[in-house]
Parts: C-alpha cells; structure tokens; sequence
C-alpha cells in the first residue's frame, strides 16, 4: 500500500494563507462610506499619524526600526509586526482582520495582494517639487473620516498649528536660515529642500530653509560637503540617525573643518527624524531643532 506524500508545515501554511485570502476576496468588501474600526499600514507617515489620532492600527510594518527612528508617537503594545515595508508578512495581515488597510504610494505595487485581504485606501504625500504639507493635512482628514475620527483630526490639527507657533514665538525674529542635512557618510549628505516635509516644518517656526538648490525626491540626491560652502551664513542641522563613522571621519575630513559654519561652531546635531513621515514627524523636527538652537544660544552660538 502507497504512502501519501509527506506535506510540510510550510506548504500547510502556505495553502491556508492563499486559501484565506481567497475565501475574502469572494467576500462582499466594506463599503468605503462605512467606518472602519480596524486599520492596518505598511507606511510610517500613517502609522505616526494613526497613532496621534489615537487610534492605534491592528498592524503596521518595521515596528523595531520606527520606534528607533521615528520614535513617535509610541507605538502600544499589542499591534502586529507586518516585517519588511516593501515585503510585508500577509499571513501575519490577514490573522490581523483589518477592515481597512491605509497604504501609500510607496508600496503602490502590492496594491492588489493586500485588496484580497481588505480594501485598500492609498495615498502620496511626497512628489518632486510638491510642497508636502498640504497632503499631509488632507491625508490626516481622509484617515479620520474613514475611521469616524473627524473630531479627532480638527483637535489634531488646532494642537498642530499652537505648536508651531508656540515653537516659533520660542525662537523669536532674526534666525539665521538653516540647512538640515542627513549624513550618508562622512562625505556626503543629503540636503532637504523645500518639497520635504522638513522643508515645510522650518517656515512654520520662522526659520529659512537655507537650500535653495535643487531637489531630487524631496531632497538633494547625495552632494559632497563642498556643496555646503556657498550657505556659510547658515546653521547645518544634521538629522539623525547618523552613521557610527562619521564622527570619526568628519574630524579627518578637510572639507568639513573648512566649512565656515563649522569653523563658527554653528552645528547642529540632532535626534532621529523620519524625514518620509507627516505632520506628528514635522512637529518632531520642529521641537528638535528649536531646542538644539535655544542650546546653542546659551552657549553664544549663533
């Protein structure tokens, strides 16, 4: 008598997983008009954003690497770890039952895998030569409604718009403009330009942006520290994280010793930021950098 072929707890898996998903796609999906009570995301600025409209999502993605990066708003206990942005685990996804899923377009591609398990809502918040802040606004309110949260995302928003003032009245009149960088390593940085969500965050504390070069996908394609010279008046804010061999590199770089922000000791370091992120990571930013420049002004700095 035959024996049947042994089946892995994989290939199990597997097949209950592609099983599942095809049992909801038959499902009748949820209305978009109808609110929905379980979000999941694959996209830090809608986690960050989830989370300061209090309403935490079922899953997200890289949940390790945003409370090392984004930091906040924190992240509670209980909500499902999806792995990779760019692969997430849809098994995981799909024992999260979510009635929405709140993508971006970033992950555009896995549009369709992740319409099986529930419908999709996307949205882009970062184009070239786009100012952001406005689709960050806009996303907030869409994300809202389609959780029945509106009265949450107008108190948001007023507590956004008294925090940027309030950040901004702190700072006073008379601000040198500021190049916020990000060190790729200790020769080259990333500069954000003004269609960044950085870029947007400092004119709303009063500060200039001191890049007026050019942009590529919210901020400069990597540009050697001599691209820092010709903005000599100008604060350098580096964005963290940092590479763990700048520092070392930064001291031996003759580039960056010439710099004459660097010679007037007008730098900057500051905690990590998620520069993709949306208004909770602008608001970040801007806290970060006011209080890294009211610490430089006890000094002399300035």
């Amino acid at each position: 008598m035959s024996r049947a072929p042994a089946i892995s707890r994989r290939a199990l898996l597997a097949g209950g997983l592609a099983s599942g998903i095809a049992g909801l796609s038959s499902m009748p999906a949820r209305a978009a008009s109808t609110p929905a009570s379980r979000a999941a995301t694959l996209d830090w600025a809608l986690l960050e954003t989830l989370l300061a409209l209090g309403h935490p999502p079922v899953a997200a993605t890289e949940l390790v690497q945003f409370r090392a990066i984004a930091v906040e708003p924190p992240v509670p206990d209980g909500v499902a770890d999806l792995g990779l942005r760019g692969l997430p685990n849809l098994e995981t996804l799909l024992l999260a039952r979510p009635d929405v899923i709140f993508n971006s377009s970033f992950y555009a591609a896995l549009e369709p895998r992740l319409s099986r398990i529930a419908p999709v809502e996307s949205f882009t918040l970062y184009q070239p030569g786009r100012p952001p802040y406005a689709p960050m606004v806009e996303m907030t309110g869409a994300v809202a409604a389609r959780l029945d949260l509106a009265g949450r995302a107008e108190a948001f928003l007023a507590a956004a718009t008294t925090r940027f003032a309030a950040l901004t009245a702190r700072l006073g009149a008379g601000n040198r403009p500021v190049l916020a960088v990000n060190f790729g390593d200790a020769r080259h940085v990333r500069v954000f330009g003004f269609d960044s969500m950085i870029g947007e965050a400092m004119p709303r504390i009063g500060l200039a942006n001191g890049w007026d070069g050019p942009t590529s996908y919210s901020a400069a394609a990597p540009v050697g520290l001599e691209a820092l010279a010709p903005h000599g008046e100008a604060w350098i804010a580096s964005v963290g994280p940092v590479p763990p061999d700048v520092a070392t590199g930064l001291a031996r770089n003759p580039f960056w010793q010439a710099l004459p922000a660097v010679k007037a000791g007008r730098v900057l370091w500051l905690d990590p930021v998620d520069p993709f992120g949306a208004l909770p990571s602008a608001l970040r930013f801007a806290r970060l950098l006011t209080e890294a420049l009211e610490r430089a002004r006890t000094v002399g700095g300035g």
